[in-house]
């Protein structure tokens, strides 16, 4: 593993380098632990809910904001971590209850597919009630996010229902249609190359727009959902696009492992490279694949250990975006100047798609969020 570097503001990379790939990158067992003891901080004790961030300042780290999003994310990964009997300082089942009293701060199908998710895990048998009290039948059709086929909420419902279907089989016939109805929805907003856009393109100006550009997310998020719908509802066709859609960013991910940041689902292009962040690489990623992998058979561990090494220095800096000492995992590697990023979008319909992209100084964002480490453990503690 390489030592830490210090960050040098005027080396100015080229994207498509050639690197040679590290060894193996460092114990997951370590790096599980972390996760652990780094969410402790992000913790509210009074509130009960995580964090929205935790940022360095003047050699401060400081916590910032609360949200009930990534308390849903971060109790997944724990979950998984007391599943896996990993120690840990939180009781899930106690957080759970204390969270799920309040749901005023759903603002919609996303928030709502979330909270079915996270309640599938932890209490299937008050999903009947959940699903009376916001009239679930109907809830694709009443939320601003589900009208505008936003393509990360989508996923997020599909995935609650999938889960709902897995932990409570009973539900899964009274659910099909609607988790269909899901598919079909999220289903349009892939492209021929298999990428999704961000939005539909039909529903709204925005739409029209940049409903074509989709970010990691919105590639990662279908991938896991269609991967557990194809399961639990025996649908081919949603594993097909799952693959399809990975496919498509394991080709385009970077020599030095980076998953990208935006990509056009109409030409099957990088639309946007940077940031590049950390949570894509050993969290997302990973999530999406691991689930892929469990539905199809496909072995997708070089694009994943590939990813992880970015992490520990194998990276365009050449610096460890572990802080040991602080328990945390650096957000993201970006330009300098904003300009540069816009630019390269800007330009990305019309530039020929082998052409290396200077995109200037790079720096790191010094913050973290606890979703981060939600999704890390939700995706490797079953692994230890």
């Amino acid at each position: 593993m390489p030592t830490r570097t210090s960050l040098n503001p005027g080396r100015s990379p080229v994207i498509a380098v050639q690197q040679p790939l590290l060894a193996p990158p460092g114990n997951l067992r370590e790096l599980i632990a972390l996760s652990v003891r780094g969410l402790v901080p992000m913790f509210d004790k009074e509130k009960q809910v995580f964090c929205h961030r935790l940022v360095r300042t003047d050699n401060r780290i400081v916590s910032e904001g609360l949200s009930p999003r990534y308390t849903i994310m971060t109790l997944l990964g724990l979950r998984e971590v007391e599943i896996a009997r990993i120690d840990s300082p939180f009781n899930t089942r106690a957080l759970y209850a204390s969270f799920a009293r309040d749901t005023s701060w759903i603002q919609g199908l996303g928030d709502l597919g979330l909270l079915i998710w996270l309640t599938a895990i932890f209490a299937p048998e008050q999903l009947p009630s959940l699903f009376s009290k916001f009239e679930l039948e109907t809830a694709p059709d009443r939320y601003a996010d589900a009208q505008a086929a936003r393509t990360m909420e989508l996923a997020w419902f599909l995935a609650g229902l999938a889960h709902v279907a897995e932990a409570a089989p009973q539900l899964r016939s009274i659910l099909a249609n609607l988790a269909q109805k899901t598919y079909l929805r999220l289903k349009a907003n892939q492209g021929a190359y298999g990428l999704f856009g961000h939005m539909g393109t039909k529903h709204s100006f925005a739409g029209r727009l940049r409903g074509r550009i989709g970010s990691f997310a919105d590639q990662v998020y279908p991938i896991y959902a269609l991967s557990k719908y194809s399961r639990t509802f025996q649908v081919d066709g949603a594993l097909k696009s799952a693959s399809q859609c990975a496919k498509a960013i394991c080709d385009a991910q970077g020599d030095l492992g980076q998953w990208w940041w935006l990509y056009d689902s109409r030409n099957g292009r990088v639309s946007s490279h940077y940031p590049v962040y950390a949570v894509h690489q050993h969290g997302m990623a990973p999530m999406a694949l691991l689930a892929l992998e469990e539905a199809s058979g496909e072995n997708f561990s070089e694009s994943i250990y590939k990813g992880l090494r970015w992490l520990y220095g194998a990276n365009e800096l050449r610096v460890d975006m572990i802080d040991a000492e602080a328990n945390l995992i650096w957000r993201c590697i970006l330009p300098q100047s904003k300009l540069n990023k816009y630019w390269e979008m800007a330009s990305s319909r019309i530039r020929p798609s082998n052409q290396k992209v200077h995109v200037g100084s790079l720096k790191i964002l010094y913050e973290q969020r606890p979703y981060e480490f939600g999704w890390l453990l939700y995706a490797f503690a079953k692994k230890i």
